[in-house]
């Protein structure tokens, strides 16, 4: 059984390791002082270098907290509803991948708010054609800032 403790130690080791590759990383572009100021990776070497130390710390916090033995990480209702949150999520993104941005989100916010929100369905349907629209006009028309289109999308010349 996975416990917070252990779960809270991998994580900040796991945080640990990413800051030490940023700083590692940075060390490529320099992280001294050059006659024109900062070297390029100074900022992200400190920063990774920061985040590093930071973890480590809450990593020493989390080996000697002292936690109830064998207390669960999650129980069975809190895994079902973040997988209730998560589930759509993912799928929201296959499915942009798979039809495009604005088909995918006409069909995340019309599924969600009929399934979690229990809406109307001419609410759900009036929401979930009205925010793709709007975010089309106002994105592609408006700002001129094109969006990831899919096989409905370019049948219909948008």
């Amino acid at each position: 059984m996975l416990t917070r403790r252990a779960l809270e130690i991998a994580f900040a080791g796991a945080t640990a390791l990413f800051g030490a590759v940023v700083a590692w990383g940075a060390t490529e572009y320099g992280v001294g002082w050059s006659p024109s100021g900062p070297d390029p990776g100074t900022f992200p070497f400190y920063i990774g270098l920061m985040v590093a130390l930071a973890s480590l710390a809450n990593m020493a916090i989390a080996a000697g907290a002292r936690q109830p033995a064998g207390r669960p990480f999650m129980t069975g209702d809190q895994a079902r509803r973040i997988a209730g949150f998560v589930g759509p999520i993912l799928i929201f993104v296959v499915l942009s991948l798979l039809l495009g941005l604005y088909v995918a989100t006409a069909l995340y916010i019309g599924a969600v708010m009929l399934v979690q929100g229990r809406y109307p369905l001419w609410h759900a349907l009036l929401v979930a054609v009205g925010l793709p629209l709007a975010l089309y006009l106002l994105l592609e028309k408006g700002f001129r800032v094109p969006l990831l289109k899919g096989p409905l999308e370019a049948l219909i010349g948008l």
